[in-house]
């Protein structure tokens, strides 16, 4: 992921708090920045991005759709990190 994406990413106002991104393996993990409680990961898929959250029952990285992988535009998923409930 570009710094232009890490920057739209952390400049979103989630209503949980700010976030901060690090990139990781093949995306980036945003963490609450008051906390450090991990919030997402995304994953670029050509221009979409995959939005696994953190299972607390697993702590493991884990699909958010209800029939699988969550992929969307990027500002999709960000409106999507910040209705859900499980973020």
């Amino acid at each position: 992921m570009t710094d232009a994406i890490i920057l739209r990413i952390e400049r979103f106002s989630f209503p949980q708090g700010a976030v901060c991104v690090e990139r990781r393996n093949r995306g980036c993990t945003l963490t609450y920045a008051a906390s450090g409680t991990p919030v997402a990961r995304l994953r670029l898929d050509s221009d979409h991005v995959e939005v696994p959250y953190r299972s607390p029952r697993t702590d493991r990285w884990s699909p958010t759709g209800p029939f699988g992988r969550t992929i969307l535009p990027l500002d999709q998923d960000l409106r999507f990190i910040a209705a859900e409930t499980i973020f």
